[in-house]
């Protein structure tokens, strides 16, 4: 489904989890044929275990520094090196009780075993701190994506609805990426844009 050459080489797909983010990075990685890193995946260890930070931090950063990739997560310690090496970024920036119900259909559907986008030997489970989490982005982590979007300046793609979403996926799938790209909201870079729009 590749449509011709890419003019985007490195794309950082973010949003809160249960925004659609694994969703659009795999039909990303189809039309434009660029590698598809999913965070989750890389991160989690079996039985959920997560790796030393050091190490962590190191593999980030040899991932960010690869020519050609789709990078799909959150992880904002190492967003803002991520940023800088984008030449696209897609803010998936739906509203909570969006990114909620889709993340319990997603642990009632899944629920003991492993999805594609995580990590081996990491079942799916209902997790009552990761749903937090979830209900507390828009007011917690937002905030700071908006302000390293901002610093960074890279161009980015500003889906807020599911429709919106929706459109773009199609608009993708039918046209390419560039073209989608050009048609598709983009986040204001102005200082008059409040990172605690809603």
């Amino acid at each position: 489904m590749h449509h011709g050459k890419q003019p985007f080489r490195r794309i950082a797909v973010i949003g809160s989890s249960g925004a659609g983010k694994s969703t659009l990075s795999r039909l990303l990685g189809e039309v434009t044929g660029l590698p598809v890193v999913h965070l989750d995946k890389e991160h989690w260890q079996p039985g959920w275990t997560e790796p030393d930070r050091d190490s962590w931090q190191a593999r980030l950063a040899e991932m960010a520094l690869r020519s050609d990739w789709i990078i799909d997560g959150q992880y904002g310690d190492s967003l803002t090196e991520r940023l800088a090496r984008a030449d696209l970024a897609i803010f998936l920036d739906l509203p909570t009780q969006v990114c909620l119900m889709r993340v319990m259909k997603r642990i009632v559907s899944t629920h003991g075993r492993v999805r594609p986008d995580m990590g081996e030997g990491c079942p799916e489970k209902f997790d009552l701190g990761f749903l937090h989490w979830v209900a507390t982005f828009r007011r917690r982590q937002r905030p700071k994506m908006l302000a390293a979007l901002a610093d960074s300046g890279v161009r980015t793609i500003w889906l807020c609805s599911r429709s919106e979403q929706a459109t773009f996926a199609e608009q993708l799938q039918v046209e390419g990426l560039e073209r989608a790209a050009a048609g598709a909201q983009l986040i204001p870079q102005s200082s008059g844009f409040s990172s605690t729009t809603m």
